[in-house]
Parts: C-alpha cells; sequence; structure tokens
C-alpha cells in the first residue's frame, strides 16, 4: 500500500469518529477500531463517499489484551508496517466521591484509558519501527494539570497516561517514531454531556474542528516529540 496507514482506537463516535474521516481525507488508509460494528460500518460508508477508498474495520474491545495482540499480528501479516497510531478511546467511568467509587467502575476506567494504551504500544510498536516514520498520539485531558473534586478516578488514569507516554517518548528519542499527546480541551461529545449535563454545547468546539488538526501530528512533517499539544493553542506542527 502507498498510502499511510494509521490506526485510530474509539472511532465509533466523537473525536475518534471526527479524526478517521480526517485522516481518510488526508490521504491515509484507517484502521478503525472500536466495539460497535454497525458504527464503524456507518463511518466506512462516509469514508468512502468522501474519498472513494474504504477503511480497515475491526470490531475490538481493548480490554481484552489477548485481542490487541491478535489484531498486531494481523496487521504485520497484512500490511508489513503501521504509520500512525492514535490513542483515543476512552471511558468517563464514574464521577463522585473516591469512597463512593466502585471497585468495578474503577478497575473499567483504569484498563480502558491506561492499560489499553499500554498494550497497544506493546503490540504495535515493532510496526512503527518499520516505518519510516512512525507518529503517535494519544488523547488526554485538561483534568491532569487542574485537579478537581469527584474526577479522582478518571483525572488519575489520564495522568498515569501521560507519564507514560513522556516515558516512552524519552525511550524512542533516538528512532524515527514521534509521540505526543493531546489534549482536545472541553469538546461536544457524549462524554461531556454526561460529566456536565448543565452546559450549553453549543459554547463549545464540535469533534469535527478538533480532528482537522490531528493529521498534521500523524503525518512525516511532524518534528514534534513529547509534547503535550493543546487544541486551540497549537494547531501547526
Amino acid at each position: 500500500m502507498d498510502r499511510r496507514i494509521v490506526l485510530v482506537t474509539g472511532a465509533s463516535r466523537g473525536i475518534g469518529r471526527a479524526a478517521a474521516l480526517e485522516l481518510a481525507k488526508a490521504g491515509n488508509h484507517v484502521i478503525a477500531t472500536a466495539r460497535s460494528e454497525k458504527a464503524l460500518t456507518k463511518l466506512d460508508d462516509e469514508i468512502a463517499a468522501a474519498t472513494g477508498h474504504n477503511a480497515t474495520l475491526i470490531p475490538l474491545d481493548l480490554r481484552d489484551g489477548a485481542a490487541v495482540d491478535r489484531l498486531a499480528s494481523a496487521l504485520l501479516e497484512r500490511f508489513g508496517r503501521l504509520d500512525g497510531l492514535m490513542g483515543n478511546a476512552g471511558v468517563l467511568g464514574t464521577l463522585g466521591p473516591l469512597e463512593n467509587i466502585s471497585p468495578a467502575a474503577f478497575q473499567e476506567t483504569l484498563d480502558v484509558n491506561f492499560t489499553a494504551n499500554w498494550r497497544l504500544i506493546r503490540a504495535v510498536h515493532p510496526l512503527l519501527r518499520m516505518s519510516e516514520a512512525g507518529r503517535a498520539l494519544f488523547v488526554t485531558s485538561g483534568i491532569v494539570p487542574r485537579p478537581r473534586a469527584f474526577w479522582g478516578v478518571y483525572g488519575a488514569t489520564k495522568a498515569a497516561l501521560e507519564t507514560m507516554i513522556a516515558c516512552y517518548a524519552d525511550e524512542i528519542e533516538n528512532t524515527p517514531i514521534r509521540v505526543n499527546l493531546l489534549d482536545p480541551g472541553a469538546v461536544r461529545t457524549e462524554m461531556r454531556f454526561k460529566a456536565m449535563p448543565g452546559e450549553d454545547p453549543l459554547t463549545l468546539p464540535t469533534p469535527a474542528e478538533v480532528a482537522t488538526t490531528i493529521p498534521q501530528y500523524l503525518s512525516p512533517e511532524c518534528t514534534l516529540h513529547g509534547e503535550r499539544i493543546v487544541f486551540a493553542k497549537r494547531v501547526k506542527a
């Protein structure tokens, strides 16, 4: 394949879905993963209508570590490399006092927001090394630099993600791979509405607006590395 191959997690809705579409429009072959096969099929229809190309759709629960490993093996067999990774999938979990969070809710938030991204790095790092210009971008949250009440579990998982990616960036400093974090800020998504139901969504940027900035960070021309990119404050690599 002569196009860049980019994997997007959480591609069924929100920022992930919008990013998959923008990446396809930018000429990438998108590998879209999410738990909802129906939503992925709808995304593929939109990508095909906009670009004339189809995406590769992989229904996947990122909490299944063995499935993530199988995904990497399948990508190696089919494509022989991976040029870009967007670690977007995430869950809000339960907001509330820490003493009221159930162990199950805690574990799910940790598994999706943090552990799954480690499994992805572990699985696809060799594929990124096979690219001439491997790029990775992981979605974080503004809660990390501004912790506040009732966001403890979600905030902790995103803080752990940021630390892990900073360490990963240091580890691969002398490779062609470049990795960064994206803080999209408050965006008009279902997750945001769940967290802030009294907020006027029309005051927030749409996922599509955020997504227009994403292809540049997964392109060979992007030289940023180990940075925490905040949407609307920095839009050019």
